[in-house]
């Protein structure tokens, strides 16, 4: 029996979308605003979920990688902005855990992680983490975001990670909720679903 090569691919229009990929993002702000972008042009392309997220370098604001949700197009449960854009990275760099190369990288994601991506936060290598919108946020339109310790910001800093929250929160939230209105599919892992069923 032979199987199938794991492959995830970002569609087309996140190449175009990134304009000047040598573009530095100074502030916070600025790197929310691309998680956001990203997460939004996901929505209108119909290329996936209602989330994105990129990693920086932290020192200079350069980005390393960017991430949209690719669960519904790619037919991989696991392929959350976060996971994708700290993949990403982790190739660009050819380090399975960033900051092997001595620089300090961060994860910047239009929404709160999900228990998937939390463990997974850790073990990637970044220093600190940003956030825009919260669980609850994503929680309030259909999303099971999962059994998350409820000190998990604790548990991350007890690790050396930083964590920053509501960056720009309420415009990544009306990216949720345009997702829903939009009749997005709510993917979960518990058998509550609302929105169009994907067929597998």
């Amino acid at each position: 029996m032979t199987f199938p090569t794991f492959t995830l691919r970002l569609p087309d229009w996140v190449a175009a979308f990134i304009a000047d990929p040598q573009r530095c993002y100074p502030t916070v702000e600025e790197r929310m605003e691309l998680a956001i972008a990203l997460a939004r042009r996901n929505v209108e392309t119909s290329t996936g979920g209602p989330f994105g997220a990129a990693v920086f370098e932290l020192d200079s604001g350069r980005l390393v990688a960017p991430g949209i949700n690719l669960v519904v197009p790619s037919g991989c449960s696991t392929a959350h902005a976060e996971i994708v854009a700290l993949t990403l990275a982790q190739q660009q760099t050819g380090c399975y855990r960033l900051g092997m190369d001595g620089r300090r990288y961060e994860l910047v994601s239009s929404t709160e992680p999900c228990a998937m991506c939390l463990g997974a936060i850790p073990w990637s290598g970044v220093v600190r983490l940003v956030c825009g919108a919260r669980d609850e946020d994503a929680r309030a339109i259909g999303f099971d975001e999962g059994a998350k310790p409820v000190r998990w910001i604790g548990e991350l800093e007890k690790r050396g990670i930083e964590v920053i929250r509501d960056v720009r929160r309420e415009e990544a939230t009306a990216v949720l909720r345009r997702y829903r209105d939009a009749g997005g599919e709510i993917y979960n892992g518990t058998a509550i679903n609302r929105g169009p069923q994907h067929s597998c």
